[in-house]
């Protein structure tokens, strides 16, 4: 929550690659509500065993299935 005080991001965009990870990404948007900058930021998630599903349920704004297609979904979620 720092870092999104310090940078002012306007996404923070989380991959993961093992299912047994995929929890943290649910902590950290937690953690962004309970700091009080979730609203200043979009969350972008992917990774492989991602899906839309997963992140609806984390409270996600976006998800994409690799690298090249979350440039476009982090471009749509600012516009």
């Amino acid at each position: 929550m720092r870092q999104v005080d310090a940078y002012d991001p306007d996404v923070v965009a989380m991959s993961a690659l093992l299912t047994t990870t995929m929890q943290e990404m649910k902590e950290v948007v937690e953690a962004l509500e309970q700091a009080g900058v979730r609203s200043r930021v979009k969350i972008l998630v992917g990774g492989a065993p991602l899906n839309q599903r997963f992140a609806d349920e984390i409270g996600a704004d976006g998800y994409a299935a690799e690298a090249g297609s979350a440039v476009s979904v982090a471009r749509r979620l600012v516009q």
